[in-house]
């Protein structure tokens, strides 16, 4: 089979397909799928590499612009990324955001055609190898390339939650196809790709190790069974969810409940444990014992430069935290919120500080007015009343009264003359997601937030293993009044800018939530005064439609049994 061959399988997938697809067989145009599984060593490793490499992240995938830009936790201050068709009218079936679409199925599509041709494989040639003739010896080649399969069906598995989440039913497709079969497929009910996804992790959770740390080959960041788990239990949450549980059915929760505590238990014996929030990202934080899955993206300064404030040489204000946002944090003393503290439309900050006091996270995730920072620069005061120096009406400056801090590295320069680069990684699973993913489950199957159950731990006390991590301590939840709300504000916070709450909202079925944001602006009196003034930014009625995306016009145009999504034309 030639890489021509390979393309034909996934055109279903897209019309346009980008180069990822080609490679399969990248060494040279001319080598096709023979010299491929003739090559183990770079061919069949490179094969399972691609699949890897279909691996997303979102450090500004917009132009800059995350997807929390699209929702009520940041607002984009430049005006002319994609993001703002995300509410602004300018999303449809012709603009669809396909990029999950095209990717997870190209992936899809690779996966399929490797796993299908894994009997191809042969290491007979390198049976004389030892480690003392350099590279890899027999025993330790063998056993790395026994566990591809089970990473590829990891992958495969990843990138169907990914499908479903974001289309709801889409075509379930586990083997390679021709044309006419590719065009002609129909989208598969969304649980039963759940079922699918979920028993593809129970089938291959024990096959992988605990950590390859311990393997004969020590690959770090390859599939293992807590990414495993932790891939079973998000899914099993969204399945419970109400955009897809439509009749609220207990046992969805119960079985959600079920895999989160699993994760926590089996990452706890197996070393993984909660540290400070603050080292969650960051140069060093690919070795936090927090991460389960995360994407490393090098070593670079992109997304300061997206994010650094105007005002800082080079800085683009990007991602800017809103003042809904920054509402939802609590006081360590009293417990209540920022914005039930605070209801009055102005707040004279020259006599008070209403963020003296906030829960610690708050300052580990946003730039306010007064903040000494990027810390790599000298006399970087930040000045966002009007006027100042990172202020409107400066071009691109923040829309929102507040800058981008989490994710950001302070001691990266960005200047042109003197700049330098450090790490970045994506977390995609982290241990701290499934403390609250229990809660939520745990509290809708029991009903209430004290109460154990079978879990061994109820939805409070899972909450406050969080709250008590060493640069946090805010005081505990207790009881089951507001939980719900007090629940989904403590995710939002916890999670913000890592690409939960945009798809919190639509599982929830909560999307009215994103129809405006609140905002502040900030003046500075002759005397010197300062005064924070809120506002509120409308993002436009929210449609129901927008829970799901739309399957591209092009692929509903080439495959009829494709129907489309409810509402879009």
């Amino acid at each position: 089979m030639k890489a021509k061959h390979i393309i034909s399988i996934v055109t279903f997938a897209a019309i346009s397909m980008t180069s990822c697809v080609d490679l399969n067989y990248n060494e040279v145009a001319e080598n096709d799928e023979q010299w491929v599984y003739d090559s183990p060593l770079y061919g069949v490793q490179q094969l399972v590499n691609n699949v890897y490499a279909h691996l997303r992240y979102d450090f500004g995938k917009y132009d800059g612009a995350m997807n929390a830009s699209a929702t009520d936790e940041a607002d984009y201050a430049l005006s002319l990324s994609d993001i703002h068709k995300f509410y602004n009218g300018g999303w449809s079936t012709v603009n669809p955001f396909s990029d999950t679409w095209s990717n997870s199925y190209a992936a899809i599509a690779e996966a399929n055609s490797f796993l299908e041709k894994m009997d191809k494989i042969s290491l007979d040639e390198y049976k004389d190898n030892t480690s003392a003739q350099g590279g890899l010896a027999y025993d330790v080649l063998k056993a790395k390339f026994e566990l591809f399969q089970y990473e590829v069906r990891f992958f495969r598995a990843y990138y169907y939650f990914e499908l479903s989440k974001t289309y709801g039913d889409v075509p379930l497709v586990t083997k390679s196809l021709t044309n006419a079969e590719a065009n002609s497929v129909s989208r598969t009910p969304v649980e039963e790709v759940f079922n699918y996804i979920v028993g593809e992790c129970d089938a291959i959770a024990d096959k992988l190790p605990i950590s390859h740390a311990t393997e004969l080959s020590q690959d770090v960041g390859r599939v293992s069974r807590p990414m495993v788990l932790a891939l079973k239990a998000r899914t099993l949450l969204y399945a419970a969810s109400p955009l897809f549980n439509k009749t609220n059915d207990s046992e969805a929760w119960k079985k959600a409940a079920i895999a989160s505590k699993a994760v926590i238990d089996n990452c706890s014996i197996w070393g993984f444990s909660l540290g400070k929030y603050a080292d969650l990202w960051g140069d060093a934080s690919y070795k936090n014992t927090e991460m389960i899955l995360f994407r490393p993206t090098g070593s670079n300064n992109s997304f300061e430069k997206y994010n650094y404030p105007v005002g800082i040489e080079n800085g683009n204000s990007g991602n800017c935290p809103t003042q809904t946002l920054v509402d939802a944090y609590e006081y360590k003393e009293t417990g209540k919120t920022f914005g039930e503290t605070w209801t009055s439309n102005t707040i004279n900050l020259s006599t008070n500080d209403p963020y003296e006091g906030l829960d610690p996270r708050f300052a580990m995730t946003v730039v306010k007015n007064g903040d000494n920072w990027p810390t790599s620069y000298r006399e970087s005061i930040i000045e966002t009343f009007e006027g100042g120096k990172n202020a409107s009406p400066i071009l691109n400056a923040t829309t929102t009264g507040y800058y981008l801090k989490k994710y950001c590295d302070g001691s990266v320069v960005i200047s042109t003359n003197g700049n330098n680069t450090k790490r970045h990684q994506w977390i995609i699973y982290r241990l701290g997601e499934f403390y609250l993913n229990f809660a939520e489950a745990a509290y809708n199957y029991l009903g209430d937030a004290d109460a154990k159950g079978e879990f061994g731990m109820s939805a409070n006390e899972a909450i406050n293993e969080l709250r008590d991590r060493v640069d946090v301590k805010m005081p505990h939840f207790s009881g089951n009044a507001n939980f719900t709300e007090r629940y989904e504000r403590e995710r939002m916070i916890e999670l913000a800018f890592e690409d939960h709450r945009f798809w919190d909202v639509r599982r929830w079925k909560k999307g009215d939530e994103l129809s405006s944001i609140k905002i502040v602006s900030l003046t500075k009196a002759t005397d010197g005064t300062l005064t924070l003034t809120r506002g509120t930014k409308s993002r436009g009625q929210w449609n129901d439609k927008y829970y799901l995306f739309p399957i591209p016009f092009s692929e509903v145009q080439i495959n009829k049994n494709l129907i489309q999504n409810p509402g879009w034309k």
